[in-house]
């Protein structure tokens, strides 16, 4: 199988994803203001697991340039990763819907931790299939933010303990350091056209 149909299973995966994060978003009754005050939980946790999505989607792209091949393992590892993601509508509502409670948040951090996991594996599967000097093991180097990420998630977890609000900062704090463009593949790709 080419890395291009990979991608193209995997965008629409991810497309419905976004789409049903975006379904669970109802139109409030009335014409008021007022009205989508109850809503802006919601809202805010669909925000917030839209942007996610999108350090995903974004990542998950340029990983897969750095591919010659795919194999079976790579299959296997991308599907858990999919599966993963494919649990942010669930986890984005009852966050939502609960007005960011302890529990759904705690199981909110627990698909985070997980999808971080899975995209790790891939990552793995990649660089095994291509080999040490392969451009992904060139480009993420010792990859701090992928190694600090999971450990603030289980930080956010343990906090929702004390204060589920604790939990929701670490939460946007772990997006915000993803949502610095990452260049390092692209540099790496670069460099070995040049």
């Amino acid at each position: 199988m080419g890395k291009g149909r990979l991608e193209a299973f995997s965008d629409g995966v991810i497309a419905i994803i976004i789409t049903i994060m975006v379904l669970e978003l109802k139109v409030p009754h009335g014409d008021s203001l007022e009205t989508l005050l109850p809503l802006l939980p919601v809202f805010l946790s669909y925000v917030l697991s839209f942007v996610y999505v999108g350090i995903y989607w974004n990542n998950h792209h340029h990983m897969l340039h750095a591919c010659a091949k795919v194999t079976g393992a790579m299959l296997w590892a991308n599907l858990h990763l999919l599966f993963w993601l494919s649990l942010f509508p669930f986890a984005t509502g009852w966050m939502g819907e609960n007005h960011f409670a302890a529990v759904p948040t705690a199981i909110y951090g627990v698909v985070l931790l997980m999808a971080a996991i899975a995209y790790y594996v891939l990552e793995l599967a990649i660089i095994r299939a291509h080999g040490p000097n392969s451009v992904l093991k060139q480009a993420i180097g010792r990859d701090w933010k992928g190694k600090i990420s999971p450990v603030l998630y289980i930080i956010a977890i343990a906090s929702t303990l004390l204060s589920a609000w604790i939990a929701q900062l670490i939460y946007v704090a772990v997006a915000l350091l993803w949502l610095i463009p990452d260049r390092r593949i692209e540099n790496v790709l670069l460099r070995k056209e040049a």
